[in-house]
């Protein structure tokens, strides 16, 4: 399943925990220190949070994809659309191995495509 991703800066992960399970009446499908996330069956997203002192902004925004080929078809299509990209793979980001493309939009904000490959013990 293919899900827009949200990453959060939060003062209190705790706190936000609690308050995005009430929201989308769901638990979080992975807990660590200063870090959750929520894969949310509807509306279809995956919500991080990560504690930080910059609570309430925005870390970065995400499309989740099934795998490294939707990753590799993600990034030829952006760079044939003439966006600068940066590739990523088998890097550990958000507790989790990835492979993954970034791009940046015209205000600054990052968003990447990205699979998860397996399970990690670091944050990155």
């Amino acid at each position: 399943m293919n899900r827009v991703q949200l990453a959060l800066n939060v003062t209190d992960v705790d706190a936000a925990v609690d308050f995005y399970t009430k929201l989308f009446r769901t638990e979080p499908a992975k807990r660590r220190p200063g870090y959750a996330n929520f894969a949310v069956d509807e509306p279809a997203l995956k919500l991080v949070l990560i504690e930080s002192n910059a609570g309430g902004t925005l870390n970065h925004l995400g499309v989740e994809v099934g795998s490294t080929d939707d990753v590799s078809a993600a990034s030829s299509r952006l760079v044939e659309d003439g966006l600068q990209t940066s590739v990523e793979d088998n890097v550990t980001c958000c507790y989790a191995l990835q492979d993954k493309v970034w791009v940046t939009d015209p205000d600054g904000a990052p968003w990447e495509v990205y699979t998860v490959l397996a399970d990690a013990d670091q944050m990155a």
